[in-house]
């Protein structure tokens, strides 16, 4: 088989990557994956960084066993902290979800005031201020773990009075006090959280996508504008600007993640022309099929037929 016929490998502890996985099958439909969900394990993001690169680099073996062309880590715990450790593994592309974010914050920050939300892993690696600082030296980041919002996506209580109650509890202070004016979303988890987010911290949502400014630019890109809550809901948007008080820009890296993963194909003459179906692709997790089967198929609102049991103690 051609290698630009084969499938691209996308990882995450559960079911938070499938947010990147959408991103992939909306703007790159000639790409098949093979997905796998550390559902045994989740979360990620209240363990060591052994542990976290042990658990990727497992999961990594278990993906160039299917012969994958590029590997895409879709959680920002694993992104943070085991990145080179995968790469170190294989001479094939490795994308990872942080790099991508924070370059749309940098292009769509008008103050230089970002916040960045994820699991205290995330947060306490700094990976994202790194990446922002490099790119905007002058940047002011304010980082908040959230570790809640995994736990309440994964029970499906995305508008809950729970979930808004643990909104402002979390990022209440990043609005008022820190004052910022971009908002990392920055755990694959969290915009299945966006639009309830955009609601309690900025008022009425507004999504429109934007193209990621080339790797070395921090420059704006210009994006095309899409109206309403659906509209937001359902569109590719990596920058959603919430309308209203405190005019926040909520990141999506799940879309600038999918950017990436088409601009390093196309670099590396592995992009597909053939367009594939939703059947093509193959799903497997480490524990409770028939539950990840359920959610992601409400998440990608497409019925998944089959989801693999592969055990962590035969990856």
């Amino acid at each position: 088989m051609e290698r630009n016929h084969l499938p691209i490998g996308v990882f995450d502890s559960g079911v938070g990557g499938l947010t990147v996985a959408r991103e992939i099958f909306r703007n790159l439909p000639n790409e098949k994956i093979i997905y796998y969900g550390d559902t045994a394990r989740v979360p990620y993001g209240n363990k060591s960084a052994d542990t976290i690169k042990r658990y990727s680099r497992q999961i990594t073996r278990f993906l160039l066993s299917k012969n994958v062309k590029a590997i895409v880590i879709a959680c920002n715990t694993a992104s943070a902290l085991a990145l080179d450790a995968v790469r170190e593994m294989t001479d094939i592309p490795v994308i990872g979800v942080v790099e991508p974010g924070a370059r749309a914050a940098v292009s769509a920050t008008s103050s230089g005031r970002i916040g960045i939300i994820g699991t205290s892993a995330t947060i306490t690696s700094g990976l994202y201020d790194r990446y922002i600082h490099e790119m905007m030296p002058s940047a002011q980041v304010f980082g908040k773990a959230c570790p809640l919002f995994v736990h309440l996506v994964e029970e499906g209580m995305l508008d809950d009075s729970v979930t808004v109650e643990m909104i402002h509890r979390y990022l209440d202070d990043l609005i008022k006090t820190d004052n910022i004016d971009t908002l990392i979303l920055g755990c694959t988890h969290y915009p299945l959280l966006r639009s309830v987010i955009a609601r309690e911290i900025g008022g009425v949502f507004s999504g429109y996508a934007k193209e990621l400014p080339d790797a070395d630019s921090a420059g704006a890109a210009d994006g095309s504008a899409a109206s309403g809550a659906a509209a937001a809901e359902g569109a590719a948007d990596g920058i959603a600007a919430a309308e209203g008080a405190g005019k926040i820009t909520l990141v999506n890296p799940a879309y600038t993640t999918a950017m990436e993963l088409s601009r390093v194909l196309k670099d590396y003459g592995l992009a597909s022309e053939t367009p594939v179906s939703f059947s093509d692709h193959q799903f497997y997790v480490s524990d409770g099929p028939d539950n990840f089967r359920a959610f992601a198929s409400e998440i990608l609102e497409l019925t998944i037929d089959d989801v693999s049991l592969m055990l962590t103690d035969q990856l």
